[in-house]
């Protein structure tokens, strides 16, 4: 979900434990895209936002963003565990949030690779390309 979405909006992308401080500062917007794990963010994205969290803020307010969350049951903790966290950072949400639910409850479900739809695919592309010509055009 998240190649789909950079590569309609010809945008960067990287792994939540590679994204560093300077990242953050240099990107114009953002779109987080992170997996739900145990009703929340996982480690990994929780992780690169402790370790950004501090040294960017009060240096990005008013940027714009956007989430995807993938989640096993119904996402919304994650979501607003992020929501939470860009509004400490006075980020600007720019669309609304992006939950794709695959119901994996079982722990066959939960471990086997997930299967997203080209709609889903689609809608991530859509969600990038908008982010990007926001920009381009001077919207946010």
């Amino acid at each position: 979900m998240a190649r789909a979405a950079a590569e309609a909006g010809a945008a960067d992308i990287a792994r939540a434990r590679d994204v560093t401080s300077q990242h953050i500062l240099d990107a114009g917007a953002y779109l987080f895209v992170g997996p739900e794990n145990l009703a929340a963010l996982s480690g990994e994205m929780k992780e690169m936002f402790d370790r950004t969290y501090y040294p960017v803020l009060g240096r990005i307010e008013g940027r714009p963003y956007a989430t995807i969350i993938a989640a096993g049951s119904d996402g919304e903790n994650a979501q607003r565990q992020l929501d939470r966290i860009a509004t400490g950072w006075r980020l600007k949400r720019v669309a609304e949030p992006m939950i794709v639910n695959f119901d994996a409850q079982t722990p066959e479900e939960i471990l086997a690779e997930k299967q997203v739809s080209d709609r889903i695919l689609q809608d991530c592309a859509q969600l990038g390309a908008g982010i990007v010509e926001g920009l381009r055009l001077g919207i946010f």
